[in-house]
Order: C-alpha cells, then sequence, then structure tokens
C-alpha cells in the first residue's frame, strides 16, 4: 500500500438548504469542489467534487457521500465517505472516513481508504486535510 496525504479548499458550486419545520435549524446540504494538493504527484492538482448529505440538526450531526477526483490526464478515482459535522459557536468542522470505491485507467482497480478532517471557512467554502493509503 502506498501512503499519502493532501488538502484542498473547495467552493460549494451548489448548496441546497431546507427550512424543514420539524425542529429548529434543521438542513440537508451541498455539492463542493476544488483542485487538490497531495504528497502523491497522481493527486496533486487532481480536481474533487463530492456530493455531501448531511442531516444538520441544529448545525451538528452525520455526514455522508460520494467524491470523485479527476485527473490532468483524464483518469478518474472515485469513492464514499461517512462522517460527523460539528458545529460550536461559529466554528462548523468535519471528520470522518473514505474508501475509494472505484476508478478508471491507471486507477482501475483502487482500493484502500483513509481520514479526513476540516472545516467550513465561509458558509459557501470548506478545507479539507486528508490521508490515507491505496493500492492498483
Amino acid at each position: 500500500m502506498v501512503t499519502f496525504s493532501g488538502s484542498f479548499a473547495g467552493n460549494a458550486r451548489l448548496q441546497t438548504i431546507i427550512g424543514l419545520s420539524d425542529v429548529p435549524n434543521h438542513a440537508l446540504n451541498l455539492e463542493v469542489s476544488g483542485p487538490q494538493q497531495s504528497t502523491d504527484p497522481q493527486w496533486n492538482d487532481a480536481r474533487v467534487t463530492y456530493w455531501d448529505v448531511a442531516d444538520l440538526v441544529a448545525g451538528s450531526d452525520p455526514q455522508r457521500g460520494y467524491f470523485l477526483n479527476e485527473h490532468a490526464d483524464g483518469d478518474r478515482d472515485w469513492g464514499s465517505f461517512e462522517g460527523q459535522i460539528t458545529t460550536s459557536g461559529s466554528q462548523v468542522t468535519l471528520e470522518g472516513t473514505w474508501t475509494f470505491t472505484g476508478g478508471t485507467g491507471k486507477f482501475r482497480g483502487i482500493r484502500g481508504g483513509g481520514s479526513y478532517q476540516g472545516r467550513m471557512t465561509s458558509p459557501g467554502n470548506v478545507a479539507m486535510e486528508w490521508q490515507g493509503e491505496y493500492q492498483v
């Protein structure tokens, strides 16, 4: 297994906040996209997009979703993630685990996963760090 890590700053391309009337401050969430920086040249400058369903009640609750990495040469890898979003005062943090589920080209048959931690830098922006392992 190859160990690697990285980070990205993403912007929400789509954000849906639904003011549900069942409980105060109940909302559903978003799609984020941005370029990555990585210790592994194969992921450096790859564009990540993730689709997140976060059933937030008063700003905190589980997070689940899917990600897609688009590499400069056109190859792709993808997977799923799950974690926790926590709001404390004005600070929103994200933490969880991710797993590869597939890929194309040189990433066909990719296996592996890791963890992530990040924070919302504004309502539509996220800064994330991740680490993990993979094998093709």
